[in-house]
């Protein structure tokens, strides 16, 4: 069966996680989040953040370190009656930890989908993990965010983006069982047009290399394959705001 890159090279511990180091922190120096998910207590949480920052992944770390079952829901497709389904495969389930729900891009479950969430999380049968790319503020119901701790996830870096896309490059290598030189500041070109968005860099290495002509990689074939603007932009969201707060900023001079 065919595995995108992406899913072969996705970590499988909290020290291969690229970025949020915020939260996570180091083995030597834990984070608030590496903290509680070594003690074995989750707690009902919402990651918050852009696509392709490691919530998917870290959710998947959770559940492994603390033997729960893991299910998951994307809010965009999913229901009540899946909701009611989990619910009932746990009547059966003898697992002694509970299960985890990770609940994809709940900005999209209107609030009476939300408050069906309630009465599972709040007599321990569920735990929640859910996830979106909007401010949880504006978009959470009250309900579930009283109940929830928020964690933000911020953009990768640069550099760190440049380590991963070395790191998909000689994987590729492996996968592919093919031999390729990298054209000079094709990685800095694929960590810069793909703004912070880990998953998106390694389908582009992933593209890039499936569709390789000759033996070298270039900087002219990620113009092309990365060619969407690494700018975040949102009509109604925090990226909306902070533009036009930094337009408005940038006629006055910053002068109040």
């Amino acid at each position: 069966m065919y595995r995108p890159l992406a899913d072969i090279i996705r970590p499988t511990s909290l020290d291969d996680i690229i970025g949020q180091k915020h939260i996570l922190g180091t083995a030597s120096k834990p984070g608030v989040l590496r903290r509680i998910i070594e003690s074995g207590h989750i707690p009902n949480m919402i990651f918050y953040g852009p696509s392709g920052t490691g919530k998917t992944t870290i959710a998947n770390i959770i559940a492994d370190k603390t033997n729960r079952r893991l299910y998951k829901l994307n809010a965009t497709t999913a229901s009540i009656s899946d909701i009611k389904s989990i619910i009932e495969d746990l009547s059966g389930f003898t697992g002694l930890n509970g299960a985890l729900l990770y609940l994809d891009e709940i900005q999209y479950f209107n609030k009476k989908q939300q408050q069906s969430l309630l009465e599972f999380i709040e007599d321990g049968r569920i735990t929640l993990i859910a996830s979106t790319t909007e401010n949880p503020y504006f978009t959470v119901f009250n309900a579930i965010l009283s109940r929830s701790t928020i964690f933000e996830f911020k953009p990768i870096e640069e550099s760190d983006m440049i380590y991963a896309v070395i790191r998909a490059f000689e994987l590729a290598r492996t996968e592919y069982s093919r031999e390729f030189i990298i054209e000079d500041s094709v990685a800095e070109h694929i960590a810069f047009a793909c703004g912070g968005d880990v998953r998106k860099a390694i389908n582009t290495v992933e593209l890039a290399v499936s569709s390789l002509q000759g033996d070298v990689v270039t900087v002219e074939d990620i113009r092309i394959i990365a060619q969407r603007s690494s700018m975040r932009y949102d009509r109604d969201g925090d990226a909306h705001y902070d533009l036009l707060s930094a337009f408005q900023k940038s006629i006055r001079g910053s002068d109040p």
